[in-house]
């Protein structure tokens, strides 16, 4: 089923069935999985989402950046931000934008990833040397209390946006904006079960 319409943005060429990517590299990738979601809890269900969402995280290596529940035409959807280590060099990071959007048994994700290139952890440097040591690291807001994976900062906020226009999380982060504007939702996917929140498995 193709269950999203309309995501072929300007500035993404074509390189594969549902995918796209610009002259930075950025990969644009649509995917629809007939199964029933695996997301941690209910869209409504905001703190507990979060929470589970930024752990699961954690533990594959990376970080939540953000995630929050918008809309995708009539539908809720999580969009979500987050990074990872990038698994064939010694520093750097990729950067994933996304938005799933989640029906009773089958789910629809359009997402961006963006990696970084040359120079790395600049974006760090810099905000590190104007903030301070001990206004960088923070506890991370959705989960106080996780553990590993890699560290959220200040670094990360879109307040630094403006100052790095080109970063790979800037563009990752502009880019679902644009898609929550020119996507719509297909009829028959919209008609499908709403998601209620996780199975349980006995």
């Amino acid at each position: 089923m193709r269950a999203l319409l309309g995501v072929e943005l300007p500035g993404f060429r074509p390189v594969g069935d549902d995918a796209g990517a610009n002259d930075h590299d950025d990969v644009l990738s649509l995917h629809f999985f007939a199964l029933a979601p695996d997301l941690p809890a209910a869209l409504d269900d905001g703190p507990a989402l979060r929470n589970a969402l930024t752990h699961h995280t954690a533990r594959a290596g990376g970080g939540l950046i953000e995630a929050s529940v918008k809309r995708i035409g009539a539908l809720p959807a999580l969009r979500q931000i987050l990074k990872l280590p990038l698994p064939d060099r010694p520093s750097g990071q990729a950067f994933i934008g996304s938005y799933t959007v989640p029906r009773a048994g089958c789910s629809t994700v359009v997402k961006v990833q963006a990696v970084e290139k040359g120079m790395t952890s600049m974006r760090e440097a810099v905000v590190l040397a104007q903030v301070g040591p001990q206004d960088y690291f923070r506890h991370h807001p959705y989960a106080p209390d996780v553990q590993g994976g890699l560290p959220f900062h200040v670094a990360d906020h879109a307040q630094w946006d403006a100052e790095f226009p080109d970063h790979p999380l800037t563009r990752v982060r502009r880019t679902p904006g644009a898609l929550a504007q020119a996507v719509s939702v297909a009829p028959d996917f919209a008609a499908l079960p709403p998601f209620a929140g996780p199975v349980a498995r006995g």
